[in-house]
């Protein structure tokens, strides 16, 4: 597990709230930082073991910059006990998500392309009336190649992204600028990690078809 920053005294948290409530970006960050011991805290009851543990303290850190973003300053309570909250909710909608969509494959997700070369999706070859049963059932075995490819050879925050990205797992689809503002970086990271991600399972793809 990684080192994080020790907790602020109440006299820091309060001044840096003050400071957050003013508009101060640095603030911001130094609270989202110092706080991130707590992220790690939560997560461990829901991941026993570090290899677990990393891959939600990602989504644990997006509740903590909820609750920093949305503490109320007049607050009788300290932000921990907030974030707390905020970072266990995240986590939860989280893993019931991931539940659900393990479950399901939205009919209306790009699955792959035609002979012609159009985009289509599982809803297309349902309601064709002409369809071509092993071309349907190669479209199918690329689905699964791809979502089997999302889950075993990207890093959760590439899965993340592209997932979010592309509205996979029946996700809303997002621009890079949303996706940005959502997990807290800069879009052109979120670019670059989108890049790296596409690469690694269009490699995976071709890799396939070579064979």
């Amino acid at each position: 597990m990684q080192t994080f920053l020790k907790p602020l005294k109440s006299a820091e948290e309060r001044k840096y709230l003050n400071e957050l409530a003013e508009g101060s970006a640095k603030a911001r960050e130094m609270l989202i930082l110092h706080n991130m011991r707590l992220v790690a805290h939560v997560v461990k009851k829901y991941a026993p073991t570090e290899s677990e543990a990393e891959d939600l303290i990602s989504i644990g850190t997006i509740g903590l910059i909820k609750a920093v973003d949305t503490f109320d300053v007049k607050r009788a309570s300290r932000l921990g006990t907030y974030a707390a909250k905020c970072i266990d909710n995240e986590i939860l909608m989280h893993l019931r998500a991931e539940k659900k969509r393990s479950r399901e494959v939205s009919l209306f997700e790009p699955i792959g392309t035609d002979k012609e070369g159009n985009v289509i999706s599982l809803v297309d070859i349902i309601e064709s009336e002409d369809e071509d049963i092993l071309e349907t059932v190669a479209v199918r075995r690329q689905v699964e190649e791809i979502y089997r490819n999302l889950e075993t050879l990207l890093p959760e925050r590439e899965k993340q992204i592209i997932s979010l990205r592309y509205g996979l797992f029946g996700q809303k689809e997002m621009t890079q600028r949303e996706i940005a503002e959502r997990l807290g970086i800069s879009r052109s990271y979120v670019s670059r990690i989108e890049k790296s991600g596409l690469s690694k399972l269009r490699a995976a793809m071709e890799s396939k078809i070579e064979k």
